[in-house]
């Protein structure tokens, strides 16, 4: 278990790094993000461990949908009622179920944490070669048109049976 936690520990500084950018405007430094995601996932682990909490121990990704439709759910009200402090409250609990899920597939070996975040890394990276690759854009139009080509062909490729 500690492998998949230095694991982690790697590729979330890579986010931090990749997604965060603007940590220092809100005053904060990439080490204290960094903790602070790293803590956040040792929870999860402590939470899903032996000692840890009977119902996150019990949960499986089935079980999580319901949850994470009802979360999903109150961070729409949240944002409709224009409540920041209830929405950072959901964004939280969203975060939790998506680390708790991972945690789970991490527990039964399919992919961690680390993977989740290095998945969504390249794929904003692929879909955004306007900002990535320098690629010019005229028109929103244009770059709604090429983000669906780009997801087609991800989409292709995930359904193609000599790639699964």
């Amino acid at each position: 278990m500690r492998a998949g936690i230095d694991i982690f520990l790697k590729w979330s500084h890579l986010f931090v790094i990749l997604f965060c950018k603007t940590i220092n405007h809100l005053g904060l430094k990439v080490s204290d993000l960094q903790k602070m995601l790293d803590d956040f996932v040792i929870v999860v682990k402590e939470l899903r461990s032996l000692n840890g909490c009977p119902w996150d121990r019990q949960q499986t990704p089935l079980s999580l949908k319901r949850y994470l439709v009802e979360e999903t759910d109150e961070l729409l009200e949240a944002i409709d009622s224009d409540d920041k402090q209830h929405v950072k409250e959901e964004l939280g609990d969203l975060l939790y179920i998506i680390v708790l899920l991972a945690q789970i597939y991490s527990e039964e070996g399919s992919f961690a944490i680390n993977d989740v975040i290095e998945t969504v890394k390249a794929k904003m990276i692929r879909r955004h070669p306007h900002v990535f690759n320098n690629e010019k854009i005229d028109s929103i139009a244009e770059l709604r048109k090429m983000w669906l080509e780009i997801k087609d062909s991800e989409n292709t490729d995930r359904t193609d049976p000599k790639k699964n």
